[in-house]
């Protein structure tokens, strides 16, 4: 995978992001973007991002910039600590794809760079060095902390008392403040699953390895539910006391409702309950990616109590929320720990979380991808489907389904079925893969349409 620049960041296999490429696009940032009191840089447990990080520092300290390595740190912590500091950050992290592959992402001191942001840095590339020294970096230790603490004083400590909580530690940076997260808030935790190779984790195809081991844990264990989070800990794992996922779109419009949202915003792959609970006045729709989110979010009304979240369950607040025991202030970046903490703090007083989400309207979203396949031979599908109806009508056919007239191209196509039933198709916007979203009326029929609908793909991508 040649390393590729867009919203998600810089991403590309460890061998080709080499120190010159990541210098360059360090100065390129620099240069395009505010930057503030300086850069802050955090890193996940690859074993690739530490001399990466150290790339990172030392090219924007040659530009002059003051610096602050916060060390291995999930993606919200540093954007948290980088913003209330005023100033711009960078995270190494690949995020939930292999080890064997990295990247940046980017950061400035109000929060994610955007499209017109992306626009500026590719064009800034290829700048020479300023040839300028820096301050010596400073060393932060209390990120982490920092954003424990934002949950602890918003739920309190005894938000998920009684409650025992597995914590699949894997390979996540976020590891080791997820478990202090639940004993903050009055819980039982328990670690599961720590690893010292990293493990690729996407929390919107979870693996049925995975699956399994989470029903496993949850039923040996006795626990109530198990927490993780993608490598880079924007983005959550949450399942119930089965050890059944809850999929990130049902944890959005849960933790939306928790909070007294009145306005949300999230792509067109999120399921349609959020509309048919009719718990918000206003929900709009974007393309997939947080910048989309966050543009849609800063369109709304400045007076409405708006908030943002994706299919895989990363998070955005963007207005002063009141928690349980306290304040809880805004933060639009992706965000793991919110969509856990709301609907656990729930849980008990609702019969559990499965009870909790039994009470959200019957729409199950189940997304998968395949992997290695080149973007081009994805869009030369898609555009056969859009240049040919029949060839078009004859996927879902393909899975016992009818196509009706009520297509989306919001970002791919998404087919609205007769039956009622949504088979959303994708390329990755930042690795080489095919995504498909199923949405149905119960998990087993989402996840059987989802299973059916790939077997499809691979046999037309083949």
């Amino acid at each position: 995978m040649a390393p590729k620049f867009g919203t998600s960041g810089l991403r590309g296999l460890v061998t080709e992001l080499t120190e010159d490429l990541v210098a360059d696009h360090i100065r390129a940032f620099i240069a395009a973007c505010p930057t503030g009191t300086g850069l802050w840089v955090g890193r996940d447990l690859r074993p690739s991002s530490p001399d990466l990080a150290r790339v990172v520092i030392a090219a924007a300290r040659a530009e002059g910039l003051a610096t602050v390595d916060c060390g291995d740190v999930p993606t919200p912590a540093l954007a948290l600590a980088a913003m209330r500091a005023g100033a711009a950050a960078v995270m190494v992290t690949g995020s939930h794809i292999p080890a064997d592959r990295n990247g940046l992402k980017f950061y400035l001191p109000q929060g994610e760079i955007a499209k017109i942001h992306e626009a500026a840095i590719l064009a800034a590339l290829g700048r020479p060095p300023a040839g300028r020294t820096g301050p010596e970096t400073v060393i932060n230790t209390s990120a982490g902390a920092e954003w424990v603490a934002r949950y602890g004083t918003a739920f309190g400590p005894q938000a998920l008392a009684g409650l025992r909580l597995g914590v699949w530690s894997h390979s996540a940076v976020s590891r080791d403040l997820l478990m202090e997260t639940v004993r903050a808030l009055g819980g039982t935790a328990v670690e599961l699953g720590r690893s010292d190779v990293f493990i690729p984790v996407d929390t919107e195809a979870v693996s049925p390895e995975a699956r399994t081991a989470l029903a496993e844990w949850a039923a040996g264990q006795g626990l109530d539910a198990i927490l993780s989070t993608d490598g880079d800990g924007d983005r959550p794992l949450l399942t119930d006391a089965t050890g059944q996922v809850i999929p990130g779109d049902i944890l959005g419009q849960i933790t939306a409702a928790v909070l007294g949202a009145t306005a949300v915003v999230t792509p067109v792959s999120s399921n349609t309950g959020v509309e048919a609970g009719g718990k918000f006045a206003r929900v709009a729709r974007t393309k997939i990616g947080s910048p989309f989110v966050i543009a849609g979010m800063e369109a709304e009304d400045p007076a409405a109590a708006v908030v943002g979240y994706e299919a895989n369950g990363g998070f955005l607040l963007g207005f002063a929320a009141q928690g349980p025991a306290g304040p809880l202030p805004p933060l639009a970046t992706r965000d793991s720990l919110l969509p856990m903490v709301a609907p656990l703090s729930r849980a008990r007083a609702a019969g559990g979380l499965a009870a909790l989400v039994a009470a959200e309207p019957p729409r199950f979203t189940a997304a998968d991808r395949l992997e290695e396949i080149p973007v081009e031979r994805s869009r030369a599908l898609l555009a056969g489907f859009e240049s040919d109806p029949a060839a078009l009508a004859a996927f879902p056919a393909a899975m016992d389904e009818a196509l009706t007239d009520r297509i989306d191209r919001t970002d791919g196509l998404r087919l609205t079925l007769a039956s009622g039933r949504i088979l959303h198709m994708r390329p990755s916007g930042n690795a080489p893969e095919f995504r498909l979203y199923a949405e149905a009326e119960s998990p087993d029929i989402a996840a059987g349409l989802l299973s059916r609908g790939l077997a499809r793909l691979r046999q037309l991508l083949a």
